[in-house]
């Protein structure tokens, strides 16, 4: 490995901690390469993306607050706010303003505590069990993959509407589980019925909330043609380990970088 240790020496930054970083990161990396997983595997993708959730649902408030808006912010976020957080829109923001990184940030962005509730307590009661079943990358992979379907329909369906929430992505991990757990056969036939139970009352929930069916319909559909080509069991699972630590590792990359992206318009006048 080269020594980068004068160099952060001349930036005058401790050089010997961040040659020791660096070191970490390449054995982290050539560990993924090799299939063992993302760096810090045996953390609950299931939490991140619920405290991610949780934080930029915050944020919004605090800035919503110092807007004077009030109550308002947490109850029901006009939609100045949620745009200024991520609403996806395809025209004019995606097509004609070029702003892609909305296709991910919408579905971190919620229109008030009933709506984020909602959809964290769909994550928090049905995503351990997938997460267990497949393991984090694949996790990873499926939670943004289904964003992204999700999104696409809406396309399609409403270009000109602004969308929010992570509705699509909890349909596209209900849609993985009930192609997923069918294809196991009778040992998948319970936790498959428990995953048809959870659409049914979140498909209602959108009715009665006017959600975007656009959305929860291209999540499932997204989610379920993942269940039904990911291979079932442990064999499988190693065969395509390097693909996905990587596949899954890009996700997050433009998850936080598609974030960012969305905090810079902040500053711009």
């Amino acid at each position: 490995m080269v020594n980068f240790k004068p160099f952060f020496d001349k930036l005058g930054l401790n050089g010997s901690r961040w040659q020791w970083r660096l070191m970490r990161w390449e054995k982290n990396l050539a560990a993924l390469f090799r299939g063992e997983g993302l760096p810090g595997d045996g953390i609950s993708p299931v939490k991140v993306i619920l405290a991610a959730n949780l934080i930029w649902f915050g944020l919004m408030i605090l800035q919503g607050v110092a807007l004077g808006l009030g109550p308002q912010a947490l109850l029901k976020p006009p939609l100045a706010l949620l745009h200024r957080f991520g609403a996806q829109r395809w025209i004019p923001e995606v097509l004609y303003f070029g702003q892609w990184w909305r296709c991910l940030t919408y579905a971190y962005t919620h229109a008030g505590v009933i709506h984020i509730g909602f959809n964290m307590l769909v994550l928090y009661q049905v995503g351990p069990l997938i997460d267990r079943e497949i393991g984090a990358s694949r996790f990873v992979v499926l939670y943004t993959l289904t964003a992204l379907t999700a999104t696409l329909f809406g396309l399609f369906w409403h270009p000109h509407t602004p969308v929010v929430g992570a509705s699509g992505s909890i349909f596209g991990l209900l849609g993985f589980a009930v192609a997923y757990f069918h294809r196991m056969g009778p040992p998948g036939l319970a936790l498959r019925n428990f995953m048809f139970r959870w659409a049914a009352f979140a498909f209602v929930f959108g009715l009665l909330v006017g959600a975007d069916n656009a959305g929860h319909l291209g999540g499932a559909l997204g989610g379920a043609a993942f269940g039904l080509l990911l291979p079932v069991g442990a064999r499988g699972r190693r065969a395509t380990a390097k693909l996905f630590n990587v596949v899954a590792l890009l996700c997050v990359v433009a998850t936080v970088t598609a974030l960012v992206l969305q905090m810079a318009t902040w500053l711009r006048v």
